[in-house]
């Protein structure tokens, strides 16, 4: 006890207070099976927390003086679950005037009061990547946001520790981003590679020119908005997410990763599991779509079930994506369950909807796992989080619950029925609008 109110005397006095995250009273989770994903799993335990952090995890911890405690008797406790590639609030990057655009920032299109961020809620989602499609070879920049209560984009925002906006850059390749003899878009995969190279020899000779410069301000070249994008990711201060899904079209992904020297994650990887000893050999994560069928296009027929296990079992980090709305946010829990009937070690399944997910966002200092300091991101479920029968019943993010299964508004939102899709825009795969722009999953 003498060790929480230290914990909360130094929480209050180092976290500032903001209206989304001011969590007066502490709140204690009592008689849980706990999953901290960190550890071992605890089967009578307390979690407890307190301005948006988490405080303490474990058993045999009493309730602190004045805090609010939730009894969770016969309930499962585990971290928020991190969609590493999601298209909630109806994202979209680049148009059709040509194939790489760096300077489109995605959140310059996001709905905010999309209903598809209530939807995840109730999927237990607490953290995504919100990227736009992959009908360029790159289509802009991601935004990394917590699935806060917000009427904003700004009130979801995850920030790094200088102010910036947490987030990386979407690439694609394969067969989305060809379209011969039109506005530029390659014919062929080799014209893709090349195209990519050409970009990224610009922003090289951008950054030149800058670092020569110096302090003069005179010499600067005129200000490019898409090779400072490109700069940030030459310099590792964003990672490329790259879409990619036959094995020759992930190991060209590789080969341009050792080219330049950015880091990358892998997403989809439909044929992974043929060279996943090339990709654990390059330390490239994988956020990986597991879906019931192979989805709607010839990249993707090879697509297979024990990618997670194949890829676990190389040594790469994987993760779990839904694509929403290609798969719902809804369900996302069943990407673990289904990996594991594949032949995926639970723990590694547990990881790989949590603190793996963290790990590709550079976000594992702050979710992923239930440890005291981290935010106070979390999930209670009505059991094991891969049975069937399971429910997610509610979902904290910073220590506010946003999603309450009991409460009639949230329950519509997670079963469905008139009213639950207000604003929802769906991303599908590759269709054109009537405007002529065209999305691509």
């Amino acid at each position: 006890m003498r060790l929480i109110r230290t914990l909360l005397l130094t929480i209050s006095a180092t976290v500032l207070p903001a209206p989304a995250m001011a969590q007066d009273q502490p709140v204690a989770f009592i008689n849980a099976r706990i999953i901290p994903v960190s550890g071992p799993e605890i089967e009578r335990g307390t979690v407890v927390v307190h301005r948006g952090k988490i405080l303490a995890v474990g058993a045999g911890i009493g309730v602190p003086n004045g805090a609010q405690a939730v009894n969770c008797a016969g309930k499962t406790i585990m971290p928020g679950l991190v969609d590493t590639h999601s298209h909630v609030g109806g994202p979209s990057g680049g148009d059709g005037s040509s194939p790489i655009q760096p300077d489109c920032r995605v959140i310059d299109s996001i709905n905010a009061r999309d209903a598809g961020f209530q939807k995840a809620q109730a999927g237990g989602v607490t953290v995504a990547n919100v990227m736009s499609g992959s009908g360029h070879l790159l289509s802009g920049q991601t935004v990394y946001l917590k699935f806060r209560d917000g009427k904003t984009i700004d009130e979801l925002l995850i920030r790094q520790p200088d102010g910036s906006i947490a987030g990386g850059i979407k690439m694609a390749n394969g067969t989305n981003s060809i379209r011969p003899a039109s506005g530029g878009f390659p014919g062929t995969r080799a014209k893709s590679a090349a195209l990519v190279r050409e970009q990224f020899v610009k922003a090289q000779e951008y950054r030149e020119k800058v670092r020569r410069a110096g302090d003069d301000k005179s010499r600067l070249p005129p200000r490019d908005l898409g090779l400072e994008a490109l700069v940030d990711v030459l310099e590792g201060r964003r990672v490329v997410h790259h879409h990619t899904h036959r094995a020759d079209d992930i190991l060209t992904v590789l080969r341009l990763s050792r080219e330049f020297g950015f880091k990358v994650v892998l997403h989809h990887v439909s044929e992974g599991w043929k060279v996943a000893e090339q990709i654990a050999a390059a330390k490239a994560p994988c956020s990986v779509i597991v879906i019931d069928a192979p989805g709607g296009k010839p990249e993707a027929q090879h697509l297979s079930l024990e990618t997670g296990r194949i890829l676990d079992e190389a040594g790469a980090i994987v993760g779990f994506h839904t694509d929403d709305g290609i798969t719902d946010s809804r369900v996302f829990l069943r990407s673990a369950a289904l990996a594991v009937r594949a032949g995926m070690n639970r723990d590694a399944a547990l990881k790989a909807m949590t603190i793996n997910g963290a790990i590709m966002l550079d976000l594992q200092d702050r979710v992923g796992t239930l440890e005291a300091g981290k935010d106070a991101d979390l999930i209670v479920l009505s059991g094991d989080p891969l049975s069937v029968y399971t429910h997610v019943e509610q979902t904290w993010v910073d220590g506010n619950k946003v999603f309450d299964r009991s409460d009639p508004k949230d329950y519509l939102f997670a079963v469905g029925g008139f009213g639950a899709s207000h604003d929802q825009h769906i991303h599908t795969d590759c269709f054109t609008h009537d405007d002529g722009h065209e999305e691509s999953k």
